[in-house]
């Protein structure tokens, strides 16, 4: 008979490493790309105008009445 060694599981650290890198690199990417598009807004010349406007007055309803007679089949 012969001694089978029992299976060594490897770690799979590399993997780990390699997804934590990723979401890294996609976080940095991120980042940088909110902050260009932050820095690319120039508030210089804009102007904010606030206007309310009133509802314009409702022509008076009818003072008529009117009645409609349906016949059904």
């Amino acid at each position: 008979m012969t001694a089978s060694r029992p299976r060594v599981r490897r770690k799979r650290r590399g993997r780990g490493l390699l997804v934590g890198a990723a979401i890294a690199v996609a976080f940095l990417a991120g980042f940088g790309v909110g902050s260009a598009l932050q820095d690319g807004r120039s508030g210089e010349g804009s102007q904010t105008i606030v206007r309310t406007l009133n509802p314009l007055p409702l022509a008076p309803a009818a003072q008529e009445t009117v009645t409609v007679t349906v016949r059904s089949p």
